[in-house]
């Protein structure tokens, strides 16, 4: 882009005005903005970029041509998870917010924010009774943020350095936490053992230098931790602070990690009212007990519940604000900033609409699903499950002498996603409650005509006993 330049949409590019810009803040050029950035980090030249479309329909034409080259899960057969899971997301979740009051709703103070603090109240009220915890903030960025920062608080609390990681953690969610937290925190790996943690390896690990005691339940692969609560305990007696990486989607059935032993436990909503939309919307929680020393070092927003100075009036408001980094801005702990409020209304929203009794029937039919599809699976000649942990949602399978990025290819074909490679013969499976018992045997039978070692046996394997 030339200094003679004028694009058609983005301001201030007319010559005349950047010159007018400079001139009041006293630089002669743009580059004296970008003086402390070092030379070699710098693009030399203009970046090799098209010609702006001036009109208006001709950009419309371009924009939806790029987004015609995506396919959407609604459009196949999928079992992709791997951190974006497709759940059922009732219709009344989006009509609530998209209304304007909290599709526009960015910042501001109860009085001019037209229920934006009640909404974001109730949806924390309801977390926190899902979560067997007392209390729990408004979302911010994602689930890999959250746990960083529930590992930065320990580390802040316990003044420590070292992290034992326990469980398999999602590669992409291991890479933000380890950029988040390497300045502070040094993190060790403890193999795991038949794809749930090695408790007696974890105990081993630990010391008076260890900060926390990092657990992801369900793990990387959907395995569910079963002996939270015995690493808890040798955690505790030590000092380290046990921290709880989760999916609260299966908490109607499964036992909270606050009530096995966890101090903090962080995850993601996205499988709770939010829809995958190609890579997800994504909004990470906090959860602490009702201690001080854990709510102070929270650095993101929480919403409160207050009485008025009219009787049998009540309102909604910051608790604690002074601890954030909105109050202290470059003296804050951590840097938090915007938070997904809007995907926290729709969690909330679909956690109203369920109640205790849905999650409970939500987290059994996940359950029974998630084993379906693995006995189906596993009654496939050439094909294993790789642990026998219990499992939800996800788990992984190995093929004998075949490769699964082939067997993602071949069935792509037959408009079947039937997971993520995750190792040379290993696939990761998915099934939520939008996958249906025929979706899980369709995946089946198209696995049992792939795989070599079944072919011979494809016609007589049977499906399994209907589940519910």
């Amino acid at each position: 882009m030339t200094d003679a330049f004028v694009h058609p949409y983005i301001p201030n590019t007319a010559p005349a005005t950047k010159a007018e810009m400079l001139a009041t803040v006293g630089a002669a050029s743009v580059d004296e903005f970008y003086a402390d950035v070092p030379e070699g980090l710098r693009v030399p030249g203009l970046l090799d970029l098209p010609a702006p479309l001036a009109a208006e329909q001709d950009l419309v034409r371009h924009v939806r041509s790029l987004l015609a080259k995506n396919r959407s899960t609604d459009d196949v057969l999928s079992f992709l998870g791997g951190g974006t899971y497709q759940h059922h997301v009732p219709a009344v979740v989006d009509e609530v917010i998209r209304r304007s009051e909290f599709l526009t709703g960015y910042a501001g103070e109860p009085y001019e924010d037209h229920g934006r603090f009640q909404a974001l109240f109730e949806y924390q009220s309801l977390m926190a009774e899902l979560l067997a915890m007392d209390v729990v903030n408004v979302p911010t960025y994602d689930g890999f943020q959250a746990t960083a920062t529930g590992l930065a608080m320990a580390g802040r609390m316990t003044g420590r350095k070292r992290v034992l990681v326990c469980s398999d953690v999602l590669p992409a969610k291991l890479s933000k936490v380890v950029d988040y937290v390497r300045a502070d925190l040094a993190l060790q790996h403890v193999p795991t053992l038949r794809g749930t943690a090695d408790v007696d390896a974890v105990r081993s690990a630990l010391g008076e230098d260890v900060a926390a005691v990092w657990i992801e339940t369900p793990s990387a692969t959907g395995a569910v931790e079963a002996r939270i609560a015995e690493m808890a305990d040798a955690a505790h007696a030590l000092g380290a602070v046990v921290v709880v990486g989760t999916d609260p989607i299966g908490y109607g059935v499964l036992t909270p990690p606050a009530l096995q032993g966890a101090d903090i436990v962080t995850g993601d909503i996205q499988s709770i009212g939010l829809h995958q939309w190609f890579g997800g919307a994504h909004a990470g929680f906090i959860a602490v007990h009702d201690d001080p020393r854990f709510v102070m070092e929270m650095p993101s927003r929480l919403f409160g519940l207050e009485s008025t100075t009219v009787p049998g009036e009540y309102g909604f408001g910051d608790v604690a604000y002074d601890r954030t980094s909105f109050a202290h801005r470059e003296e804050g702990k951590e840097w938090v900033g915007t938070a997904a409020a809007l995907w926290g209304i729709a969690a909330g929203v679909h956690l109203a609409l369920l109640g205790p009794q849905g999650m409970a029937d939500l987290g059994e039919l996940l359950l029974a699903r998630t084993r379906y599809a693995q006995l189906r699976l596993a009654a496939v000649p050439g094909v294993t499950l790789d642990d026998d942990a219990l499992h939800l949602r996800e788990f992984t399978v190995s093929f004998e002498g075949w490769a699964a990025a082939d067997v993602v290819q071949a069935l792509r074909a037959e408009g079947i996603e039937p997971g993520i490679a995750v190792g040379e013969n290993t696939l990761l499976v998915c099934v939520t409650d939008a996958t249906t018992q025929a979706d899980i045997d369709r995946l089946v039978d198209a696995v049992a005509r792939l795989t070599p070692a079944a072919q011979d046996a494809a016609s007589v394997i049977a499906p399994q006993e209907q589940i519910a």
